[in-house]
Order: structure tokens, then C-alpha cells, then sequence
């Protein structure tokens, strides 16, 4: 089965494993999509700073400089397209970070090639609708003086659940998985010292932020 739909946007695929830049390449050229595979990220970083794509794919451990610190590097927050990291099953909480530090989603190995390929759409199409309509076309960072700011990923989740969305619905919206609108949820707490959902978006509500 295919995966039509990728309409010639470029992939950027970051692995020092032949194998995953081969098998990747592989989905994304099925789905419509142009790729570029990168075996470190230095060479990624010469490209997508002259460059931008639709996508970056980014593994986690590759030699040289880490998925980590190429998402400091593109400054990912603000980077005007989607960076979804790679990791392994065992790697949660590099994941965590790797959304700390502005990647959008991630993408747990083994992973299935229909997965990435929704994946890599959902994140093209949120970051489509941010840049032209509503809400989220706003760079806009929220914050209580004296405290650590949101960021702007932060700030849109807060948005969509203040609006009453389901994590699911949130999700959707901002092309990501319900557990990174959970982590971002749980990041914003920790921050904000809600007590749980409903305190933060009262906080929130109350124009606080």
C-alpha cells in the first residue's frame, strides 16, 4: 500500500544508520516526497541553515554533535519547520528533552514506515495552518513575571486546552501525539505550580499569564 500525498516536499533524514536512511528513504519517495539523508549532524546543520525543508527527521545518538544539540544549534523552537527525533524504546527521557529543546514530536525505533509517513504529515500540515491562520500563526510566548517562560509550543498546547480541546483534540491540531501535548502539559505545571489541568487553565483564564 502507498502512501501518496507528499506533493514533491522535502525530507531531511539525519541517521548514521545506513539501513534506517535507506528503509526511510524508501517511505517518504513511496509517499511523494523528495529526501536528503544526512549521516551527522554537522553536514544537516550546513544544509538546514542555508536551507529549510518541510521536515527534518532527526535520530537522537548519531556521531559528532547529538539530536540534542542540533536542535540548540537550529534554535528548533523557532525553526520554520517541524523537527521530529528519533529514539529508542529505552530513550523516554532524552525524548523529553529533545521536546524541551523544540522538537516537535518523536518517533520511537522500531518504527513502522505508515507511522513516520502520518507523522511527518501531521507535523507539515500544523506547521501549514500556524503560518496562515489563527492563533498559532502568533510567535507569541506566554509568562508570569519571575518565572521561567513558556515556550512557544507550550504556549499553543495551552491555548487549544484553555479552548477546551481533549489532549487528543490538541493533538490533532498541532500535528503531534496526545503524550507530547502530556509532557508539554506537565512541563507547563511544573513551571506555572498549577496543581493540575484545571488549575493551569484557570491560571491561564484569569489573564495571569
Amino acid at each position: 500500500m502507498g502512501f501518496a500525498g507528499g506533493d514533491g516536499a522535502e525530507i531531511y533524514v539525519v541517521d548514521d544508520d545506513p539501513a534506517i536512511r535507506k528503509t526511510l528513504t524508501t517511505v517518504f519517495l513511496a509517499g511523494g516526497y523528495q529526501v536528503v539523508c544526512f549521516a551527522d549532524g554537522a553536514a544537516l546543520l550546513a544544509t538546514a541553515k542555508e536551507k529549510t525543508p518541510s521536515c527534518i527527521i532527526l535520530d537522537v545518538h548519531i556521531p559528532g554533535k547529538s539530536g540534542l544539540d542540533i536542535l540548540k544549534e537550529l534554535n528548533a523552537d523557532d525553526y520554520p519547520a517541524p523537527i521530529l527525533i528519533m529514539s529508542g524504546q529505552g530513550d523516554i527521557g532524552m525524548a523529553v528533552d529533545a521536546i524541551k529543546n523544540g522538537a516537535l514530536d518523536f518517533i520511537e525505533k522500531p518504527f513502522r514506515g505508515s507511522v513516520v509517513i502520518e507523522k511527518a504529515r501531521d507535523a507539515i500540515d500544523a506547521f501549514a495552518r500556524r503560518q496562515t491562520s489563527g492563533p498559532l500563526s502568533a510567535p507569541t510566548r506566554l509568562h508570569l513575571p519571575g518565572r521561567e517562560p513558556l515556550t512557544r509550543r507550550e504556549s499553543e498546547v495551552l491555548t487549544q486546552l484553555a479552548a477546551g480541546a481533549s489532549n487528543k483534540e490538541a493533538a490533532r491540531q498541532l500535528g503531534i501525539s496526545p503524550r507530547t501535548v502530556e509532557f508539554h502539559r506537565a512541563r507547563m505545571m511544573e513551571k506555572i505550580g498549577a496543581k493540575n489541568t484545571a488549575d493551569l487553565i484557570r491560571i491561564f483564564m484569569g489573564g495571569a499569564l
